[in-house]
C-alpha cells in the first residue's frame, strides 16, 4: 500500500488522478454546465445529535456554518431514523425501504449491492455520481461513477481510502482529507456538462473522537453543562434501560477519553470527569466537521454552483451527549433516533424556514429523485418530501412514524424493540422480552417516566397499539418475534430468550441469562443428566450452559446450582449459614464447530458429581456442608453468546 502526505494528496488530485473518461477542464463559472436539473450534494456526518448544533439550540457548543444552512434553507425539527444504527440507516438512505426490506438489519450484516438505491437511478437518468468517505456497507459502492471511500471504520489521522479499488494511506486529518477530495471531484473531476449527484459521508463525530491538531485544546477552560438527565436512575421505564451498556460512568473506556481514571474520585465525579474528557472531544470533531462544511459552501459560491445546487446536512442518527447518563445510540428515544436535517435550496426554499412534520431517512431517497425529476419507484417506503421543502403541505402527509432495532445480542446490549411515534405520544415494545413503554412526549419530553399500564392513557396505548400493527402491516414487517414465542415449557430471565430449534432448543444473551424449567417432581438420590450444547456465535466468551439445583426461586440459581459451562463444572450452594459456596472442576472446552454431547452424574445423598463431555472423565465430590436432597429446576444458560441445546433427559 503507497503511503502519501496531504500536500503531495492534493497535487495529485489537482496533476490528474482523475477518472478516466470525465472531463478536467470545467469551467467554474457555468455553474453546473448550463444543467437546468439542480445538483445534490448530501453531507452525512456519523453520530452528530441535534442538540449538538446551534440551529437547533445547542447548550454546549457552536456550528456557525451549518447554521448558515438553516438560515438560508429550511430545518427540519422531526427527522427521524428507521433503525438508530450506522450502518442500516445508511441503507435506508440509498434505497428507500426499511430493513426488513433491504436486508441490512444490522451493523453485521453486508449490504446487498446489486439492489435498486437512488444513485443507480439519478446515474440512469443522467446525474454524475460520486461517493466520497465512510461506506460502512462492507461492500464495493455500486451506482457511481466515482467513489472513494474509508474501509470499515476508517481512522481519523493518516486513514485508509480506497481510490477506485486502489488502496492508499493518506497523510492528513479525515475531515479535512474528505473534503478536499470533494472540492477536487466538484474542481476537477466532475462533467459541466451533466447535473451531479455527490454523497459526502463523514467519518466525525464516530467514536473515539480524535479531534484534529486546530482544535485540540478548544474547550480547554471552559466547563461543558452536563444535561438535565443526566442522573437518571432509569426506574420508571422498562428494563432495557437499566441492562444496556452505555454509561458514561461504567462503558466509557481509557481510549475513549485518552487518559488514565483519576483514583480517589466518588461514582459522580468520576462520572462528570469522564463526560468532560468525551464530550471535548466530540464536539472538537464536529467543530472540524463544521469548519470544512464552510469550507465547502465557499467553494459553491466562488465557482457559481450554489445557485442551482441542493446542499443537504444530515447525520446518519442522533446521540446521547450524556442524556440519561449513556453514550451512542440505538434506543427510540428522542436524544438517540432523531436526526439533523438542514437543506439549502436557493431560489425553491424559503431562508430560514422551519417544518415540524414527521419525516424520515426512508424519505431522502424518493425526495433526491423527485427534486431530481426522476421516477420514483413504486416499492420505495418513503415518500417525498419535496412539497414539504417548497413550503406546500401535502395531504395525507404521514402521522406517525415506525421504528425497528435488530441488533441483540450485541455491543452496549439494547434489546430489539420496534415502536410507533406521533406528534405527541410514543410506544415502545421490546418484543423478547414482552415489556413496554408508552410515553407522553408533551408532558415528559425527556422521556423519563413510562405511563404503559396507566388508567388514564388507556384509550392511547389501545389507539396507538391498533396504530403500531396497522404500520407493521402495512409496511410488511414480519420480522421480530413476540414474547410469546419464548418456548412456553420455560421461565426465562429478563436476560435471556429461548426458542425451539430443530436439535432442542436455542438460547441467546448478552448477560449470564437463564432459561428455567420446573419439574413436575424433584429429583432425588442419584440422577444422570444428559445433553447435547454446541455454541454458535464467536463473540465474548463461547460461554453455553445446561443447569439444574434445588432452588425454588429461578433466580437464586445464579448463586445455587450445578453448572456445565465451557471449559469447566461449576457446584454453587449456600452453607447452612447461608454463606456461598463453589467448587470448580476444569474439564476442558467445548470443541469448534460441533455438538458437544454431556453426561453429568449427580449423587445428591453423598454431594458427589461427576462429568464426561468430549471424552473425558471428571469428577470431584463437595464438602459435607452440601445441603441438597432435590433438584426441582433445570435449564439453560448463555453468557455472551448464543448457544443450541439438546433436551435434557435423565435417568
Amino acid at each position: 500500500m503507497g503511503q502519501v502526505d496531504r500536500r503531495e494528496f492534493l497535487g495529485l488530485l489537482a496533476g490528474g488522478s482523475a477518472l478516466a473518461g470525465l472531463s478536467s477542464c470545467m469551467n467554474p463559472g457555468r455553474g453546473g454546465g448550463g444543467s437546468k436539473r439542480p445538483n445534490i450534494i448530501y453531507i452525512m456526518s456519523d453520530d452528530h445529535a441535534a442538540h449538538a448544533l446551534s440551529c437547533y439550540g445547542s447548550r454546549i457548543n457552536k456550528t456557525p456554518h451549518l447554521d448558515r444552512l438553516a438560515r438560508e434553507g429550511m430545518r427540519f425539527d422531526h427527522c427521524y431514523a428507521t433503525n438508530s444504527l450506522c450502518a442500516p440507516s445508511r441503507a435506508t438512505i440509498l434505497t428507500g425501504k426499511y430493513n426488513h426490506v433491504n436486508g441490512l438489519l444490522d451493523n453485521r450484516v453486508i449490504f446487498d449491492g446489486r439492489q435498486e438505491t437512488f444513485p443507480k437511478i439519478l446515474r440512469r437518468h443522467g446525474y454524475q455520481t460520486a461517493m466520497i468517505g465512510k461506506w460502512h456497507l462492507k461492500n464495493t459502492p455500486t451506482g457511481f461513477d466515482y467513489w472513494n471511500v474509508l474501509p470499515g471504520q476508517g481512522r481519523y489521522h493518516d486513514p485508509v481510502l480506497i481510490e477506485m479499488g486502489e488502496r492508499k494511506v493518506v497523510k492528513g486529518y479525515v475531515t479535512d482529507l474528505l473534503t478536499d477530495i470533494a472540492i477536487d471531484f466538484l474542481d476537477k473531476k466532475r462533467d459541466p456538462d451533466k447535473p451531479f449527484l455527490m454523497m459526502l459521508h463523514h467519518k466525525a463525530p464516530h467514536r473515539n473522537w480524535q479531534p484534529d491538531k486546530k482544535h485540540a485544546h478548544l474547550y480547554d477552560n471552559v466547563e461543558i453543562p452536563t444535561p438535565p438527565t443526566f442522573d437518571d436512575d432509569h426506574s420508571h421505564r422498562a428494563s432495557p434501560a437499566r441492562t444496556c451498556d452505555m454509561s458514561v460512568l461504567h462503558t466509557l473506556t481509557v481510549n475513549d477519553v485518552k487518559a488514565p481514571f483519576p483514583k480517589g474520585l466518588t461514582p459522580h465525579q468520576l462520572k462528570v470527569w469522564k463526560y468532560e474528557r468525551f464530550i471535548k472531544d466530540y464536539l472538537r470533531c464536529i467543530a472540524s466537521v463544521d469548519e470544512n462544511v464552510g469550507r465547502l459552501l465557499d467553494y459553491l459560491d466562488k465557482s457559481g454552483l450554489a445557485e442551482n445546487t441542493m446542499v443537504v446536512y444530515t447525520s446518519d442518527q442522533g446521540f446521547f451527549l450524556g442524556d440519561h447518563g449513556w453514550f451512542d445510540k440505538r434506543f427510540f428515544y428522542e436524544e438517540s433516533d432523531r436526526m439533523p436535517l438542514l437543506v439549502r435550496f436557493p431560489g425553491r426554499v424559503k431562508p430560514g424556514s422551519v417544518n415540524g412534520d414527521l419525516v424520515s431517512n426512508v424519505d431522502f431517497a424518493p425526495t433526491f429523485l423527485d427534486v431530481a425529476g426522476a421516477p420514483i419507484p413504486s416499492d420505495m417506503q418513503g415518500r417525498s418530501f419535496k412539497p414539504l421543502l417548497f413550503g406546500e403541505h401535502p395531504a395525507g402527509w404521514r402521522k406517525s412514524f415506525y421504528y425497528h432495532y435488530y441488533e441483540f445480542p450485541a455491543e452496549h446490549k439494547v434489546k430489539r424493540h420496534y415502536g410507533v411515534r406521533t406528534d405527541r405520544y410514543k410506544l415502545i415494545y421490546y418484543y423478547r422480552i414482552g415489556e413496554w413503554e408508552l410515553f407522553d412526549l408533551e408532558k415528559d419530553p425527556h422521556e423519563l417516566r413510562s405511563v404503559y399500564g396507566d388508567p388514564a392513557y388507556a384509550g392511547v396505548q389501545r389507539r396507538l397499539k391498533a396504530e403500531l400493527k396497522r404500520l407493521r402491516r402495512e409496511l410488511g414487517d414480519r420480522t421480530g418475534a413476540p414474547s410469546r414465542s419464548c418456548h412456553p415449557d420455560f421461565v426465562v430471565t429478563p436476560r435471556a430468550y429461548v426458542r425451539s430449534a430443530p436439535e432442542g432448543y436455542w438460547v441467546s444473551s448478552m448477560e449470564k441469562g437463564y432459561a428455567l424449567k420446573k419439574l413436575q417432581a424433584p429429583l432425588t438420590g442419584k440422577v444422570r443428566f444428559h445433553c447435547e450444547v454446541k455454541p454458535l456465535t464467536p463473540w465474548g466468551k463461547r460461554n453455553g450452559f445446561i443447569l439444574f439445583g434445588p432452588s425454588m426461586k429461578p433466580e437464586e440459581l445464579v448463586s445455587c446450582g450445578i453448572f456445565f459451562r465451557t471449559g469447566e463444572l461449576v457446584v454453587r450452594w449456600l452453607d447452612p449459614k447461608g454463606k456461598p459456596r463453589r467448587k470448580v472442576l476444569k474439564v476442558g472446552a467445548f470443541p469448534k464447530g460441533r455438538p458437544t454431547r454431556l453426561e453429568i452424574d449427580v449423587d445428591l445423598d453423598r454431594g458427589k458429581v461427576a462429568v464426561r463431555a468430549a471424552g473425558k472423565n471428571k469428577s470431584l465430590t463437595v464438602s459435607p456442608d452440601f445441603p441438597w436432597k432435590e433438584i426441582r429446576y433445570l435449564g439453560y444458560g448463555v453468557n455472551h453468546t448464543q448457544s443450541s441445546f439438546g433436551p435434557i433427559q435423565t435417568s
